[in-house]
């Protein structure tokens, strides 16, 4: 089993020392979500194949890899590093900081160890096309080397989305929209030889109606880059987490509403006011 520590919420930026205890304790328990329903996870190496952590501050996890490491368990670190203004990321590290983390995870684990995420893409009047370009441009060749693919994707406007994008616009003085597809496709095809010409593969999470050719489907919960991390072979299928996933089978351990980045865009998060408290 592959455990997902968690497109739910950030739990190496804030929840390290929770995760540490349930790993050496050998288990967890999650909520489902939708029906309360408790249920207990096994966390023990007999039991799990390897992690995948998500993440925009690694800092406060760094031993935790490590010891992770030395238990035995492969991981890899998707970690999403987009440079937006304060006004769309309110309480994330800046992009430079993010960028010395990535290096500093494939110095130690290995290029395979880290993905870049640049998603989700927000166009809006602080982040119109050329911008993305230009600031997608900074972050991909201060990454060269150290990561292999920058998986990207363009926001999903849930109605929690869009009021968390709107009352952001009206204190910020902004404008955003949802362009529609040829948009979109254009600008990754304009992001495509970027990525290519730092070393770098392109590929597109759950929007497989969007691609443009040279673009891969991604698959952020990968069993085969597991398996080279880990140099053994993880058995395991495809099983998408939600509609258009290329991702593996996985099991999530996080819960939403608890993550206080304050990204505006966020799809986990009813607002920042309740997942501080």
């Amino acid at each position: 089993m592959i455990i997902s520590a968690s497109y739910k919420t950030d739990i190496p930026a804030f929840y390290g020392r929770w995760f540490m205890n349930r790993l050496r304790a050998g288990h967890c328990k999650t909520i489902n979500p939708y029906g309360g329903q408790v249920s207990t996870v096994p966390l023990d190496r007999d039991a799990v194949d390897g992690f995948v952590f998500w993440t925009r501050n690694a800092a406060p996890f760094t031993g935790a890899l490590d010891e992770i490491t030395g238990r035995g368990y492969p991981f890899i670190v998707q970690m999403t590093v987009t440079g937006y203004p304060r006004a769309l990321d309110f309480a994330t590290i800046g992009a430079d900081r993010a960028i010395e983390q990535i290096r500093e995870i494939a110095a130690r684990f290995g290029p395979r160890a880290v993905v870049w995420r640049y998603d989700p893409v927000i166009l809006s009047s602080l982040t119109p096309p050329d911008w993305h370009l230009d600031n997608f441009a900074r972050i991909a060749a201060a990454l060269e080397g150290a990561v292999d693919e920058a998986v990207v994707s363009f926001a999903q406007v849930y109605r929690k989305t869009a009021r968390n994008m709107a009352a952001a616009a009206r204190a910020f003085h902004f404008e955003w929209s949802d362009p529609p597809a040829p948009e979109k496709q254009g600008l990754l095809a304009d992001l495509l030889p970027i990525a290519r010409r730092h070393g770098m593969a392109l590929s597109l999470c759950a929007q497989p109606d969007l691609l443009v050719a040279g673009v891969m489907d991604a698959a952020c919960v990968d069993a085969g880059r597991l398996s080279d991390v880990g140099g053994a072979k993880i058995a395991a299928r495809r099983k998408p987490h939600r509609n258009d996933c290329g991702c593996w089978e996985s099991r999530d351990i996080g819960a939403y509403d608890t993550c206080p980045h304050g990204c505006a865009y966020c799809y986990a998060v009813q607002n920042r006011t309740l997942a501080k408290r």
